[in-house]
């Protein structure tokens, strides 16, 4: 899958243990309705975000994740993960040419979540 849009922030890298870092990126997407993505980056990379900048077009492969987790309290618990794994910078003439033009978005779309 891939998240086409712009940069709007780069976070710093942080160690979680001795053996695990990451880095997260926000792409806001130019749909009718943006969305602002939160997207990860483990371990390698992590250095795939050296070098980008606030506003820039980029392209970025993800992988979908998720997860069961049950609580102290035996209530189940589902989270997503979204892990970005390839970054393409694109100029403003392939930003406006990869975003679906005129189509009218699924309902779901409209969720406020």
């Amino acid at each position: 899958m891939e998240v086409i849009g712009k940069v709007k922030s780069i976070g710093e890298e942080q160690q979680v243990s001795a053996s695990f870092k990451k880095r997260e990126l926000v792409v806001t997407t130019e749909d009718q309705y943006p969305q602002s993505i939160l997207i990860e980056f483990v371990q390698d990379k992590t250095d795939l975000l050296n070098g980008l900048t606030i506003g820039q077009n980029i392209k970025v492969s993800i992988n979908l994740g998720g997860r069961e987790w049950v609580n102290p309290a035996g209530e189940t618990k589902y989270f997503n993960s979204i892990k970005g794994w390839r970054i393409e910078k694109l100029s403003d003439a392939e930003i406006t040419t990869t975003q679906p033009a005129g189509q009218v978005p699924d309902q779901s779309d409209d969720l406020p979540f």
